[in-house]
């Protein structure tokens, strides 16, 4: 028989496009339609059944952007459709551009009880599956003209409700009442599955033939002019074919149900609250019709919201999660960045997760579900673990650019040796549909072919695209053993990873380290002041629990503010968000976000300011919210003073203290032939004509030049910064190609002569912007600090400051959360050149045996460091990158003023890094106290204490976390300055895992490499 499988597939497409699909629903009538246009933002339904509509036609454009219509659906069932399968189907005017992304709506009965969302690939609402006839409907509608934002990347205002305009996005098409005809729409998914795994079927296959003749068999069955009364006729020609088994060795597949909703993306939070319902509605709903359904859900923010706003469905949710078709999962607040968040905030996005599906829904969650962050810190697997979470899981490393990760059930290894058992599924996807093409890629892509068989797929449209669709159910039905694609079994993930694990987890290869996705880059620079507000806000949060609780144990009157640290704690978090804190959103969510970490700031700087006015009163004192003992020099009172303080304590002014003391403390500047040279007892800094520093001489190790012979430092660069395809997201590599080094200065002007502090300001104009730096360097100090002002008017720029130094590095060194990670310096392998801009927290650090020189910052985390030939020999340059100016989906994005620190330090350990990281970030605070002894010490400097505050269950145990900061094995005890009764370790959750090891001086602490431990005291 000759090949004529593309003209049957012809005569199929035409077939099911012209005849097949458009008669699942072929009988309708439409309904009548009134509207009220909610004069602002959203409102509660209450306020919509009490709004005065007037009658509204299809056709007729709604919807400026950013507004929200309720619509009134109103009808009667026509008697004649008695038996029948009825339903509302309504397109408020859907474009093409995907579910998520445009108009939405929730359908509401007509008392206010929400119903279903409504959706471009969902539109339905069953009204009755056998209807009696002459039913009564009535209906609520809220829709949303929410814009398409995100056209090819093209700059737009439409991104803020302010900048947007009012002409109206949408044109209502239709609402009808109509006939399901279930045996035409049975017959459309027999088809669509068979189809698409024929394609998937190598050209010789049997099997793709005889699934061609089935169909071709079902063509010639089908009247194309009777399509309702010969679709059952038809379907038995394909029965056959949709019988035969999968083959025992098939790949299996873990299919559970999926919304991965951004809680903020290319709509302000605001919405997400409304999505977030929508989606939760439609999965409640179709639980009832598909008892097999398993809906995997994370983001315990997304909850909160719903059970605040959508009482009725957070109801629906509670039996959803009882009854076995729902699965909280994921154990964090929101699906947070992975590489920004600082430690302690990163433990609370765990703790706050894992405590909010433990209280209110009875669930110990298990696992991290992570699919769409861009890159994942290598604390995480400690931290996990720590957490309770046994299972890890991403997906978004299937986009990198370069590399193609060699695993897709590995154990992850963290920088302290734990492991975490790691699912990436290899459907490189978490909206699935169940398309043939998905599972047959699953398969074929699984990297453990041969040792293991088994993977995760996560179905449904996601962003407010409804989740899983009934359709997906009824695919699922079908693959569940189809002979020619892997088995599809629905399920929760703890069951997949259970068998998984028992399946391959003794024989799993282990990936160590942090797993950098070589994409979205930018990510660690983009939107400035975001990054800014989340860094300022945990150390802010850090300061406040540390003087709340001494308050607390000082004076037994004193309330710890338990609800308001919370709630902070919970704002701060959701900004952490992986489409907020990288920057990546439309400019309505950064705007929101500065103002509300102003208020965070403010708030958190009156609950600081309480505490510290029930410590106990005195004279000026300074307080040191750092676990490490500080001399530095401070602003008070209208002059600069020179303070001496232990970690976490406070010490009053000395009177002396507006003159130098300690051996050789002293600041100096002179000006050499127009060079401008600060010193003091540890540094001698050359600034030239410039403005740049010409030279920077370490006093501690006899003079050692620090700068690579014949370069500048604090050399600040511009680079056009064009990424091919995601604007906020992209640094890619070819920006490197051309720079335009900013050597020339306004002005170099000495602005402070000492004895405690020296300065020099330097004044740059370049396009439309304009820079002032001013080099700082105080009497004692082993760190040049450089204040930064900048008015940045660019436009699709990259501004680095590259400091190119004398040092021969084969690595550096990043502080991330809890530690710290190696990355080369050299691109010797593939690997190591995709990591061109990396993350770091306060501190990158480069050394060679004996020396090194560390970078700190307070508000920025993207980096690179390159090595760098010069006359001498090998040197490295390390840079920070500081401001971006993408247009997409922010046309304006960080534009503005800026204002902030980034420091050199000059012959820096591991351990000064740490400590002057935490000093740079943690400002000494000056405010009336006492003396106080440190609440709590350790006598290894190693051990950094990450955090102190009164424990959550309000039983005054005051938790102390902590963890070996260097990289190596630490012995230490830890004293308190209050008496304790007793002590134990717990897990983050401030849960007992065992007694606390004591002696007559303290607590016991053995730690390895980066282990961190929690630590709860009772006070006696």
């Amino acid at each position: 028989m000759h090949d004529d499988r593309h003209l049957v597939e012809g005569r199929l497409e035409r077939a099911m496009r012209q005849f097949v699909r458009p008669a699942q629903y072929r009988d309708k009538v439409p309904l009548s339609l009134s509207v009220w246009h909610a004069p602002g933002e959203p409102v509660p339904v209450a306020e919509a059944l009490a709004g005065t509509y007037a009658p509204f036609e299809p056709g007729t454009a709604w919807g400026r952007p950013w507004s929200t219509s309720w619509f009134r659906l109103s009808g009667q069932v026509p008697e004649a459709w008695a038996g029948r399968h009825v339903e509302v189907v309504v397109d408020p005017g859907f474009s093409g551009d995907g579910p998520g992304f445009q108009a939405e709506g929730l359908l509401y009965d007509a008392s206010g009880v929400p119903l279903k969302g409504i959706h471009p690939r969902n539109r339905h609402l069953t009204v009755a599956e056998r209807a009696a006839g002459g039913e009564p409907v009535h209906l609520l509608l809220e829709a949303a003209a929410n814009p398409a934002v995100l056209r090819d990347f093209e700059p737009t205002f439409l991104g803020d409700v302010r900048t947007a305009g009012d002409r109206p996005l949408y044109r209502f098409r239709s609402a009808d009442l109509a006939v399901l005809d279930e045996n035409v729409w049975h017959l459309v998914l027999d088809v669509e599955v068979l189809t698409e795994l024929m394609h998937e079927l190598d050209p010789d296959r049997a099997r793709r033939h005889e699934i061609l003749r089935a169909l071709e068999r079902m063509l010639d069955t089908l009247d194309l002019h009777d399509v309702p009364g010969t679709a059952a006729a038809a379907r038995a020609e394909l029965a056959e074919v949709l019988a035969r088994p999968a083959h025992a060795s098939a790949h299996r597949v873990s299919a559970a149900g999926h919304a991965h909703i951004d809680s903020a993306w290319l709509w302000p939070l605001r919405e997400t609250v409304r999505k977030a319902s929508r989606t939760f509605a439609n999965v409640t709903a179709l639980a009832r019709d598909y008892p097999e359904l398993v809906f995997a859900c994370s983001q315990a923010q997304q909850y909160a919201w719903v059970k605040e706003h959508q009482p009725h469905i957070w109801e629906r949710i509670k039996k959803a999660v009882a009854d076995g078709n729902w699965a909280p999962v994921g154990s964090m607040w929101v699906e947070s960045d992975a590489n920004m968040p600082g430690g302690e905030a990163l433990a609370r996005q765990l703790v706050h997760g894992k405590r909010f599906f433990l209280e209110e829904l009875g669930v110990e969650t298990e696992e991290i579900w992570l699919p769409d962050s861009f890159g994942y810190t290598a604390a995480f697997p400690q931290l996990a673990r720590l957490a309770g979470a046994k299972w890890f899981l991403t997906q978004k490393l299937s986009w990198n650019q370069t590399n193609k990760m060699p695993h897709h059930t590995f154990w992850w290894e963290g920088i302290d040796g734990t492991r975490v058992f790691t699912h990436f599924p290899p459907v490189d996807t978490y909206n699935s549909q169940f398309h043939a093409a998905e599972l047959a890629h699953a398969e074929r892509n699984f990297a453990e072919k041969g040792a293991a068989s088994h993977s995760l797929v996560p179905f449904g449209w996601g962003d407010g695209g409804g989740g899983p669709t009934r359709e997906m159910l009824e695919k699922a039905r079908r693959l569940r053993s189809l002979e020619g694609s892997p088995r599809v079994e629905i399920e929760k993930p703890g069951a997949f990873f259970e068998a998984a694990y028992a399946e391959y987890g003794e024989r799993a290869p282990v990936w160590s380290g942090e797993l950098y996705l070589e994409m979205h880059r930018a990510t660690y620079t983009t939107q400035a002041k975001t990054k800014q507000g989340n860094r300022r806000s945990e150390h802010a949060l850090r300061e406040a629990e540390l003087w709340c609780a001494a308050a607390a144990l000082r004076d037994p009157s004193y309330a710890y503010p338990y609800e308001d640290l919370d709630r902070i704690w919970k704002t701060v978090l959701l900004h952490q968000f992986h489409d907020i804190l990288p920057g990546s959103s439309i400019a309505w969510v950064h705007r929101e976000a500065r103002e509300t970490y102003a208020r965070v700031l403010a708030e958190l700087d009156g609950i600081t300011a309480r505490a510290v006015g029930r410590l106990g009163g005195g004279g000026p004192a300074v307080l040191n919210a750092s676990p490490y003992p500080r001399r530095e020099v401070v602003a008070y009172d209208g002059q600069l003073v020179r303070v001496d303080v232990d970690g976490l304590g406070a010490r009053p002014l000395d009177a002396d203290a507006t003159t130098p003391h300690g051996p050789g403390a002293h600041a100096a500047a002179t000006v050499d032939d127009g060079a401008i040279v600060l010193a003091n007892e540890h540094l001698t800094v050359t600034v030239d004509r410039d403005g740049l520093l010409a030279s920077v001489r370490d006093l501690d190790r006899g003079g050692r030049e620090v700068l690579a012979p014949g370069a500048r430092g604090n050399l600040l660069q511009l680079h056009p910064d064009h990424p091919t395809q995601y604007d906020a997201w992209d640094l890619d590599a070819h920006y490197r190609h051309t720079r335009t080094d900013l050597t020339e200065a306004e002005s170099v002007e000495l602005v402070e002569e000492g004895p405690l502090r020296v300065a020099v300001r330097v004044v740059r104009s370049f396009g439309a912007s304009r820079i002032t730096q001013e080099y700082r360097l105080a009497a004692g100090s082993r760190r040049l600090d450089v204040l930064t002002d900048v008015d940045w008017q660019e436009s699709e720029k990259v501004l680095k400051a590259a400091f190119p130094l004398d040092v021969h590095a084969e690595r550096s060194a990043a502080e991330i959360q809890f530690g710290h990670v190696h990355r080369a310096t050299h691109a010797n392998t593939g690997w190591d050149a995709a990591r061109y801009e990396i993350c770091a927290h306060r501190w990158l650090r480069v050394a060679e045996d004996g020396y090194g020189v560390a970078l700190l910052n307070d508000s920025t985390y993207g980096h690179d460091v390159t090595r760098t030939p010069h006359e001498r020999g090998l040197g490295t340059t390390v840079r920070l990158t500081l401001l971006r100016a993408p247009h997409s989906p922010d046309p304006e994005t960080d534009l503005g003023t800026h204002r902030f620190t980034y420091a050199l330090l000059p012959g820096a350990g591991t351990g000064d890094a740490v400590a002057e990281g935490l000093a740079l970030n943690l400002p000494l605070r000056v405010a009336p106290a006492p003396a106080l002894a440190p609440l709590v010490s350790v006598d290894d400097p190693a051990v950094t204490i990450e955090s102190v505050k009164l424990a959550e269950d309000r039983s005054g145990d005051v938790v102390v976390r902590l963890y070996e900061s260097r990289g190596g094995r630490a012995s230490a005890t830890l004293t308190a300055s209050f008496p304790v009764a007793g002590a134990d370790e717990t897990d983050l959750l401030e849960r007992p895992l065992r007694p606390a090891a004591t002696s007559d001086r303290g607590l016991t602490l053995d730690l390895r490499p980066f282990q961190i431990l929690t630590l709860r005291l009772r006070p006696a």
